[in-house]
Formats: C-alpha cells, structure tokens, sequence
C-alpha cells in the first residue's frame, strides 16, 4: 500500500504567515493526484513537506499510516522527479540511472537488472552509453524518470517535470508518464500549474490558492461543477460578467434572463464557458475587438457588461463586423460578487 495522509497541515517561514494554511487531504494507494495553483500557491511545498525536504511547522504527514514527520527523507521510500533535470554531466545514462542505487549498496546484477527494465520501460535502451549532453530534453527527462524508477519507491513525487520541454514533448511526455504510472501500479503526486496537464493526467485534481484547497475531485467534476469562482477560472475558459439582479431577472447588455433561484440576491457574477458562448437560444450581437485563429477554431474577443469576455467557435461560424451569440441560463454558473463562492 502507497496511501499518503496530510491531516491539518501548517507550514510557516516567519512564523506569522502560513505558506500552507491547514491542509487534509487523503490520496490513495495508486492514485495519480495533481496538485495545480498558480504560483505561489504552496503546490510544490506540499511535495516537499511529505519528502521531507522541509520541515513541517505544524501537522502531520502519513505514509502507510506511518507517521513521518521526523523521519529522514531516505526513510520515506519516496521518489522526487524534479522540474530541472540534474543529471550528472559526467555520468553516462546508465551510470545516472544506476547512482541512486550504488549508493544503497545494491548488488552489481541487481543494479544492471532494474536500469535495464527502467530503461526498457522509457524507450532508453539504445542510449546508456550516452551522457546528458548528446541528449534531447526529452530524453533527459526520462532519464530523470528512469533514475526514479529504479528505487521502485512507495510513492513518486514530480515537481513541474515538463515545464522545460516544448509543446509537442510535453504532448508525449504526458501519455509516457500517464503508461508507467499504469504500469508501475504505485502512488503519483503531481505538481504543475497547467490546466491541461491536470485535466488529461489526474485522477483527482487538487486546486489551491494561498496555501488552502478549494477544491478536490475528479477532472469531470472540478471542470462541470467548480465550487467557487477561483476554481471556475483556473480550470478553463470561462467567462466571468457582472449581473444586478431583480426578481430574479438580471440583463446581459440589453437581453433580459430568468432564474428563480436569484430571488434573494441583488448582485452576483455570471460565469459562462467559452464554448458554451453558442450554445443557447437568446441571441446577442457583439463587435469582436480581437479574432484569433485556434487551430480548427477560432477564438472570438469582446465585452459583455463591460466585462472582457471571449467565445470558442467553429471555423465556419459568421464572424464579421458583428458577431451572435446565443447564450442559455443552463449553461451559466452563479458567484456571490464578494466571496467568490457558488450560489447555485
């Protein structure tokens, strides 16, 4: 078992303000977590509190039900995969995927026998007698991977793996890591601060914001159900207009919507998906201030409500000096104005 406990945890530099302000949360044996934020969120502090790393200021941290507070991070049978590769320049491949364990005085044969498996597993074979710098950036981040493989750790930690990589490696890297964490059968904790990377790789997505989590779930549910106004505009495109609201009427630019839930709320934001900018049946025309070519669509730019707002439409959708929209209650979300959490 590969279960990882993070009850109440607190980690302060100063003593005053809390980098990690009372976090709980449970990942299970062989699950592929992602933890996204932007930057400065406490993503990458939380890996290094459950290596180790750092130490905790208040809380607890459980591997295997065991209690690791105190225990050195070579006790902890975790695996860290860092965002730079750090390989050593001097090593060849397989010298630097074999280190780790010459340093547990591993047996000759059993060192050549788990680099081999990693590096059959990573598509490495042909390049162990080479050093770091006849490598892509590609192949140094398997390499990375592979010299955590080896150790056949509990648990595998990675820290922004791909940020160095370009588009189309970090395309196949995804796929690559997502196939060994099906087939290493162990516990992954992923850190990164791209939407796409957490949508396609988790089981479970974990967002945070100023140390605490706003919400943790399934990519389906965090991306259709976001809990509050932080999550709705981290995890896709979405559209955030602000409404006044009467009898539980309100206006976007001079078209009037229902829904009875508002009855009670005089102000409140509206948030509406990108894609869904089409969808509806109340049509609203708009002038494009920007129009983007996206691939097979385009992304259309304007104001809705003084609000900037964007839309994802087909390449064949009428976009000239005006462009329709047509919008639908069913696809909006409603956030209180001051809170930022979801009213219905």
């Amino acid at each position: 078992m590969s279960k990882v406990v993070l009850k109440n945890l607190v980690k302060s530099y100063d003593g005053k303000n809390n980098v990690i302000d009372g976090i709980n949360l449970e990942i299970q044996d062989k699950e592929f977590i992602v933890l996204v934020g932007s930057s400065g969120c406490g993503k990458s502090t939380i890996l290094r509190l459950i290596s180790g790393l750092e130490d905790i200021t208040s809380g607890e941290v459980y591997i295997d039900d065991k209690l690791v507070n105190n225990s050195h991070p070579k006790d902890r049978d975790i695996a860290f995969v860092f965002q730079s590769y750090a390989l050593y320049p001097h090593m060849s491949v397989y010298e630097n995927m074999a280190f780790g364990l010459k340093m547990r005085k591993f047996s000759k044969n059993i060192i050549d026998e788990k680099v081999r498996s990693a590096a059959k597993a990573l598509n490495l074979e042909e390049l162990l007698d080479r050093k770091p710098k006849q490598l892509s950036g590609g192949q140094r981040q398997r390499v990375a991977l592979g010299r955590a493989i080896v150790r056949n750790p509990k648990v595998f930690l990675m820290d922004e793996p791909l940020s160095n990589l370009d588009a189309n490696l970090r395309v196949q890297m995804r796929a690559e890591i997502k196939r060994l964490h099906q087939q290493l059968k162990t516990t992954f904790i992923y850190v990164t601060h791209d939407q796409t990377e957490a949508l396609t790789m988790g089981d479970r997505i974990v967002v945070l914001d100023k140390g605490k989590i706003q919400q943790a779930a399934s990519p389906e549910e965090i991306y259709n159900n976001p809990r509050n106004q932080f999550v709705a505009g981290f995890i896709g495109q979405m559209n955030f207009i602000d409404i006044d609201i009467t009898d539980s009427k309100f206006k976007i630019n001079d078209v009037e919507f229902y829904n009875e839930g508002l009855r009670t709320i005089n102000k409140a934001v509206v948030g509406i998906r990108a894609e869904k900018m089409i969808s509806g049946s109340s049509k609203i025309t708009v002038q494009p201030l920007i129009i983007e070519m996206s691939g097979g669509e385009r992304i259309i730019y304007f104001t809705l409500n003084d609000c900037r707002c964007s839309a994802r439409v087909p390449l064949d959708y009428a976009c000239g000096d005006n462009v329709e929209l047509k919008l639908s209650v069913s696809d909006m979300y409603f956030f209180d104005k001051v809170s930022g959490e979801r009213i219905l």
